[in-house]
């Protein structure tokens, strides 16, 4: 545990979920209905940092945050997304599973998905 980090330190009343080595919560800064984070219990920065045992839980509660933000809210698709250090976005150095709601519409053109974090590269299916 690091006290300094804000994971480490979440209310349990935003815990909507853990199971031994993982907890599951709504994103603080939402950027769809829905988005949850999924984090290890232990303090890592990266996934790959993770141990096979602490891996196994995060993809199961990952699989029960799917389940559940499908039956609540029933988004189109889903995008995952990791951020590994400060070159990549990583700005809260605990590692997160971003599990983020899709709906038709909320975007103009989805097609690149987490491509678009480098936009000019996004589209490579009309070059």
């Amino acid at each position: 545990m690091n006290t300094s980090c804000p994971f480490c330190s979440l209310p349990s009343d935003r815990i909507l979920g853990e199971n031994d080595k993982a907890l599951w919560f709504q994103d603080g800064f939402p950027v769809s209905p829905g988005h949850s984070l999924v984090i290890p219990k232990r303090h890592v920065a990266s996934f790959f940092e993770t141990t096979a045992e602490e891996r196994v839980a995060l993809l199961a509660l990952l699989d029960l945050a799917k389940k559940t933000v499908q039956e609540s809210n029933a988004p189109d698709g889903f995008n995952i997304g990791i951020n590994v250090g400060a070159a990549a976005g990583q700005t809260v150095p605990h590692l997160h599973i971003h599990l983020i709601p899709r709906y038709l519409g909320d975007q103009e053109d989805p097609r690149g998905g987490v491509r678009k974090i480098f936009p000019e590269k996004a589209d490579y299916w009309s070059k």
